[in-house]
This record gives C-alpha cells, structure tokens and sequence, in this order.
C-alpha cells in the first residue's frame, strides 16, 4: 500500500540570490572542514600502517589448546573451535532457546516510511519552480518510524504505532572459550554469521499466556496480527538467530587466560577477528586492506566537501545569469569545473602536505600531479581566449 502527493513551491530571483549568498557562509564553513579531515586522515592512514607493521613482525602465532604463561602479554594468533560449553540460552520473554555463542531477539513492525523526491525547474527571469512529490508506503522496520518527522500536511493520515511488543535483545553466553581461552564481549562482537534459529509451536507454549494470545506461529516467527499473509498497520513479527559453535581466528594480545586488544606504539588498538582458520600474514594483509580502503574513502570524502564548499562560495554567479536560464547553465556548468578543478588541486595539496614529513618524495610527486593540473587548466582556457580572438 502507498500514496503519493505532489507540492510545487516557487522562489524568485531575488530569493535564490539571498540563499546562494548565505551559501557562501555555508561554504567558507566546509573548507576547513574538510583541509581538517583531509590532513586527520593522512595521519591516521600512517599510523595504522605503522601499528600494522609492528604488529605483523611482533605476532606469535600459538596453539590454542594451552595457556602458556610465556605469552603474556604478547601479540599472539590463534585458530580453533570457538563454544560455549553445555550453556543454553534462552530468550526470557519467549522462550526460544538454543545452545550458542549468541542468541538475538528481532523485532519488526509494519509501519508507514516517507520518501522525498524533488525536481525544480527554472523560469525566466531567474525564479524557480519545485515539484517536491512525498511517496507513503508500508514496510517491515526493525525501528520505530516517528510520524512526527513526516510532511505535517500527511503526516495525520499515516500515523505509525509508538509501541512495540518487546525490544531487541542479544544474549551472550557466559563463558565462551576459543580452546583454552576465555573471549572477551569486544572479540565476540566481531564475530558474525548468525543464523536464522525457528521457533516452534513448543516455543510458543512457553510464552506468557496473555502475551501468546497475541501470537501465531508464521514461517518460524511470532506473529502479532490478524494475517501474516496480508500484513496491516502495527503487526509485528519476531524472529531468531543464534551464532553456532564454529572455527575462527584471532589476533590479539594475550592477557592471562584471555585475548584484549594490542596497543602498538602507533596507530590504533590491534584485534582482529576472522571465520574459519586464517593465518596471521592473511590476517595482517586483510587488515591493511581495510586500511588502505577506508583512506581512499576519507580522501573521496574530503575532496567531495571541499568542492561543495567551492560550489557554494562561487554559486551566486550561476544565479545572476539565471534571468535567462540557458545562460544561468552554461556559467553553472562552468563554475561546477572550476570548483572541482580546484577541490582536485586543493585536495591533492593539502594531502602532500600531510605526507611531507613521512615521504618527501610523494610529496613531491603529488605536487607535481597538482602543478600539472593547473596547467592544462590553464593552456586549455589560454587556447579557447585565442580561438575567440581569432574568430574575431
């Protein structure tokens, strides 16, 4: 089920132009911003990398059977069934248990969701018109969705349910072991690939009886409504997984008869969790892609603020020359280069100047690229001043 409603709103010329000068504050705002993100990552990116090199020459790798006293303290890697003895757990409100490493209690409401799509076209002389269409439709959500945050024009004809029948829930077991070794919360959140764990009619019959007047049993899971088939407004379904016995490997530091993070002398805490048996230089080499990932990632992120910053500051010029819209895009389009001709460069700058300490040659190398790219820049603008010179 969903609706959907179209509102058109319309600014004029002179609006648009006091928004893009208030732009311009926006702008100067996400300059630093992201000069700041830019130079935090580099030297975030650096410090990893050292910590990782230290800890890729420090591991030992050892057997998990035993404890060995000699290790304490060490960076160690260790590979072995991961279990929780005989322990069972089980959901306090439900019933459904299990024997496991980790038992997880979902809970979904069938709820109204808005969705927000804009499309704005410009008029002559400058002003602007804005079709804003606002879609409703229903869907399953493990989180309750306030009506409060929809459009105040629908938000009384979609008002969602405020109360669920239970939260979420994780249960751990108390003494979950890899061999010898007793593992930490922080270890066993890392570990994923929970399965989906099915209730049953005898789980059912564990249930308080005036919560279980409620429920009906649906492909696995409670369900709290008159038809699962068709699902109405406020119905609720709550299902299962539990996290089995199984093989992993972890790198981190032995403390006693259990594993804590290692601190190296840079970069962050070292621990690191992977399914099934992986040697410790997989392990190193995973976690250095990560790393290297999450920089490009970073770098993306600043180099995108900064030319939405450079957007900003120069955005008024598109809207001066939006009286007459074709000219308003042609300057847009060239203003939206320019800021990103810039952004490339600043970016590149400010990033070879984070390196300058640790690699002076890459630095020197993206100074170049950076030089290099306000050049083209340049004797591209150069070559089309002297064509038009020419046509003259």
């Amino acid at each position: 089920m969903s609706d959907d409603f179209t509102e058109f709103t319309s600014q004029s010329w002179g609006g648009r132009i006091l928004n893009s000068l208030k732009g311009i504050l926006f702008g100067i705002v996400l300059i630093p911003i992201s000069i700041i993100l830019l130079f935090w990552n580099e030297n975030r990116a650096v410090t990893t990398a050292k910590g990782l090199k230290e800890g890729a020459s420090a591991v030992v790798s050892i057997e998990a059977t035993s404890v060995v006293p000699a290790n304490n303290k060490k960076l160690v890697h260790l590979s072995d069934q991961v279990t929780s003895g005989d322990e069972v757990l089980k959901d306090p409100l439900f019933g459904v248990s299990a024997k496991g490493i980790r038992l997880t209690r979902s809970v979904e409401m069938y709820q109204w969701q808005e969705e927000k799509s804009s499309e704005t076209r410009k008029k002559l002389g400058g002003g602007t018109e804005t079709a804003t269409t606002y879609s409703y439709k229903q869907v399953w959500s493990d989180k309750l969705i306030s009506s409060g945050n929809f459009n105040p024009e629908h938000r009384l004809d979609h008002q969602n349910p405020t109360a669920r029948l239970a939260d979420p829930l994780t249960l751990v077991g108390g003494n979950v072991r890899l061999g010898a070794f007793k593992l930490p919360s922080g270890v066993i959140a890392k570990m994923q690939g929970d399965a989906v764990l099915a209730a049953t009619d005898e789980d059912l019959a564990k249930v308080a009886p005036d919560l279980r007047a409620k429920l009906t049993l649906a492909a696995g899971t409670f369900y709290a409504g008159a038809d699962p088939a068709n699902p109405a407004l406020g119905d609720q379904r709550v299902s299962f997984k539990v996290l089995a016995p199984a093989v992993w490997s972890v790198i981190a530091s032995q403390i006693a008869d259990t594993l804590e993070p290692f601190q190296p002398k840079d970069g962050p805490a070292i621990e690191r969790v992977e399914s099934g048996t992986v040697s410790a230089e997989v392990m190193f080499k995973h976690a250095a892609s990560e790393n290297s990932m999450l920089t490009w990632g970073l770098r993306l992120g600043g180099f995108v603020l900064m030319a939405l910053g450079l957007g900003l500051i120069v955005s008024p010029l598109s809207v001066f020359a939006d009286v007459i819209p074709f000219l308003g895009d042609v300057v847009g389009a060239g203003v939206g280069f320019a800021a990103i001709l810039l952004a490339f460069v600043g970016s590149i700058t400010v990033i070879a100047v984070a390196w300058f300490a640790v690699r002076p040659l890459l630095t020197v190398a993206l100074a170049v690229v950076a030089a290099a790219s306000l050049f083209m820049a340049w004797r591209r603008g150069h070559a089309r001043s002297l064509q038009a010179k020419s046509a003259r």
